[in-house]
């Protein structure tokens, strides 16, 4: 017996309607986290300034104090938390995935 029918059998003993509203409850659950977190890559890749310089590309002056200090700078933490978010919304979608076989919840 796996964990989620021993779940689903506290919620409502020998119910197949509880396994049911239990399986709706969770894929409901990982369809909200993966909207937030693919809104949230979305705000973030916005905001994200493009690497194009324009014109200082032909004179090559692109030695500039934040060209130094990319690191610290907000552009830097902008790219880190769009990564962070685009691989959270990559989790849930391969574990909302998994859960969609019928065999884990029989």
């Amino acid at each position: 017996m796996n964990y989620l029918s021993m779940i689903a059998n506290l919620l409502a003993p020998a119910s197949s309607d509880a396994v049911y509203a239990t399986y709706r409850i969770v894929s409901f659950v990982f369809i909200a986290l993966m909207l937030a977190a693919a809104v949230a890559a979305i705000i973030l890749v916005l905001l994200t300034p493009g690497n194009s310089r324009g014109i200082d590309g032909l004179t090559g002056s692109s030695e500039t104090f934040f060209g130094k200090n990319k690191g610290k700078s907000t552009e830097a933490k902008l790219k880190k938390w769009t990564v962070i978010s685009l691989v959270i919304l990559a989790v849930f979608a391969i574990v909302f995935f998994i859960l969609q076989i019928d065999s884990i919840w029989t």
